[in-house]
């Protein structure tokens, strides 16, 4: 008898990975090229600029967030939804406040997230592991989001002492795992990344490049398919200064957001969208 249990686990975890699994490819279309938004087993990389701060970040993932756990009934894209919260930063009251602010029903909204919460870079590598066996019962979850993928960065590079190959080796364990969930369960990931400042030279430098260019382990940048990278946008002329907006339309802070798509090794399609943030959340112009 208990010999049947792995055959029965394995069958379990087989249908999972053929029942079809909602594309993502729709969630928002006005940040990703015409080509189309993530696909099945792609991954989408969120950062800012210096400066931006994590504001609009949070708020484009709140926004992506509630896209996919409202009913389609009110135009979402009703999926599940695993927020793995690595930074202990997720609002809650913020989320319920945007959600009721687009709809009146929260519970069965709310009855498709789960949260999660990390606070190393091992928990987040358990995590994963037993996220397999949510995936395996769960065909309706679609999309896991990670904020942030970068957040123990500074803390296993001092575990990981002078070698570079220790530095990256959790973090690496935990981008093939996610590989392999990718390629066998179809989801789509989203993921925030904190901006830090590669040039120690002491020598001051206007350019963003510093900041934007991208520093986690190999095995991670291979995954991202996506990368939506937020400024702020500066002068009163960037503005939200539609004619028939309000006085207080018009003095919201701006944000533009860029898209790099990497479609293959040697294709790449960009856009670039602007956002304000309201009490009810993200207003794409």
């Amino acid at each position: 008898m208990c010999s049947a249990f792995p055959s029965i686990i394995s069958l379990a975890m087989l249908f999972a990975r053929l029942e079809a699994r909602r594309c993502l490819k729709d969630i928002e279309p006005a940040l990703f090229p015409a080509d189309g938004g993530p696909e099945h087993g792609e991954v989408v990389e969120l950062h800012g600029t210096e400066g931006t701060g994590e504001l609009p970040s949070q708020e484009l993932l709140y926004h992506l967030l509630c896209r996919c756990v409202m009913p389609a009934a009110a135009g979402g894209l009703e999926v599940e939804v695993v927020f793995v919260d690595t930074d202990y930063s997720l609002d809650m009251m913020r989320l319920v406040s945007v959600l009721d602010s687009r709809l009146n029903v929260l519970r069965s909204c709310l009855a498709r997230l789960l949260v999660v919460h990390c606070s190393s870079c091992s928990q987040l590598l358990l995590t994963l592991h037993f996220l397999e066996t949510s995936l395996s019962s769960r065909p309706s979850l679609a999309l896991l989001l990670i904020d942030s993928i970068s957040a123990f960065y500074w803390l296993d590079r001092c575990e990981g002492g002078a070698s570079v190959t220790k530095q990256e080796e959790k973090l690496s364990k935990c981008a093939d795992l996610l590989g392999r969930l990718l390629r066998d369960y179809r989801i789509t990931v989203f993921a925030t990344c904190h901006a830090i400042r590669r040039n120690y030279s002491g020598q001051s430098s206007s350019s963003s490049s510093e900041f934007d260019r991208p520093y986690l382990c190999r095995s991670w940048q291979r995954l991202v398919n996506h990368r939506l990278l937020c400024s702020r946008e500066e002068g009163t002329s960037n503005m939200a200064t539609a004619a028939e907006g309000s006085e207080e339309q018009r003095r919201r802070q701006v944000f533009t957001v860029h898209c790099t798509s990497s479609f293959s090794s040697k294709t790449k399609s960009h856009r670039s969208s602007s956002f304000y943030v309201t009490d009810g959340g993200v207003k794409l112009i």
